[in-house]
């Protein structure tokens, strides 16, 4: 217990908050960036490129997608990627779930290896995210084409 727990009032980090469409996206990708352990420089330019092109994202002025992405990276750090996950994917909606997955995909592949933590990480997004296991198979393979060379 910290001498801060009941002065500051801190949503994100003590879980008190849920988190919305935009907030769950994105922590979907920063953890699928942050699954093996840490984020490479590669995953890092793939998270900002991905987010910068979403519609989700386009109403917010950069001070609010800079603070919204410093909470999540806040929660990240202290809790770790998994309990971001536990977080984050329920609040995307479900017209996003394969967005976010092939997004997620995208960016494990970013640094041109797959390690076995991403490789669990994956299976284990799909399975979160309900998607048909034949329609994750064709996302990957789509995903490994475009990453290709």
């Amino acid at each position: 217990m910290s001498l801060f727990d009941d002065i500051i009032d801190d949503d994100i980090s003590s879980g008190n908050k849920s988190f919305g469409p935009q907030e769950g996206f994105a922590g979907v990708i920063i953890c699928a960036s942050a699954c093996d352990g840490h984020i490479g420089e590669e995953e890092g330019q793939t998270v900002n490129s991905i987010l910068s092109q979403k519609k989700l994202y386009s109403r917010l002025s950069s001070q609010q997608m800079s603070s919204m992405l410093d909470k999540i990276i806040g929660l990240l750090k202290r809790k770790g990627h998994e309990e971001l996950l536990e977080k984050s994917y329920p609040a995307v909606p479900p017209e996003l779930r394969e967005c976010v997955f092939a997004n997620s995909v995208d960016i494990v592949l970013a640094d041109g290896t797959v390690e076995q933590d991403e490789r669990d990480f994956i299976d284990s997004l799909q399975n979160k995210l309900e998607i048909n296991p034949k329609r994750a198979k064709k996302i990957v393979q789509v995903m490994v084409y475009k990453n290709h060379g």
